[in-house]
């Protein structure tokens, strides 16, 4: 019996799950999965509010998970899926872990470092470069992120108003 090939548009649904799981912490929805031959070795989701700490994102997390999984910091034949473009930080860290590639659900015009404010995975000066794919389940990462903010911003714009009538 011959098993059915995952697509991308597989892993980066369960990347949204992920990125779910931060937003119900009230973490801003980031997500992603990281991919060897075919199989979801390790997750994660933005944890930084929640652990109280920069380095939380959750790419870093899911690479650490990948790392003790394959019991190596290398992860050459892996693929992440990331709801949200990499920051210099989590570019840094594909990099570093020798990722071969990374598929991005929404572009980060702010922040992101696979080519929309620099493009740190794709640098020639560094000893490893990794394949990007951008755009898959793009408008389901964005609009779960722009949900996130439109509430964040009304919850503010109340207690605001709240703090106002006192």
């Amino acid at each position: 019996m011959q098993t059915k090939k995952k697509t991308p548009e597989f892993y980066m649904r369960a990347a949204l799950a992920q990125a779910r799981k931060a937003a119900a912490l009230d973490e801003t929805p980031i997500g992603c999965v990281i991919v060897k031959d075919g199989q979801i070795i390790a997750r994660g989701y933005n944890r930084r509010n929640t652990d109280g700490s920069t380095l939380a994102h959750a790419e870093l997390t899911a690479i650490r998970k990948a790392c003790k999984r394959t019991g190596d910091w290398r992860l050459e034949g892996c693929t992440m899926y990331v709801t949200l473009e990499p920051c210099q930080m989590c570019a840094g860290a594909l990099v570093q872990a020798r990722m071969d590639a990374v598929v991005i659900g929404a572009r980060n015009p702010k922040a992101g470092c696979a080519g929309s404010v620099l493009n740190l995975l794709q640098n020639p000066d560094f000893n490893h470069q990794v394949a990007i794919t951008d755009g898959v389940l793009e408008e389901e990462c964005r609009l779960l992120l722009q949900q996130f903010f439109r509430g964040l911003r009304e919850r503010h714009k109340q207690m605001r108003s709240q703090t106002d009538q006192r």
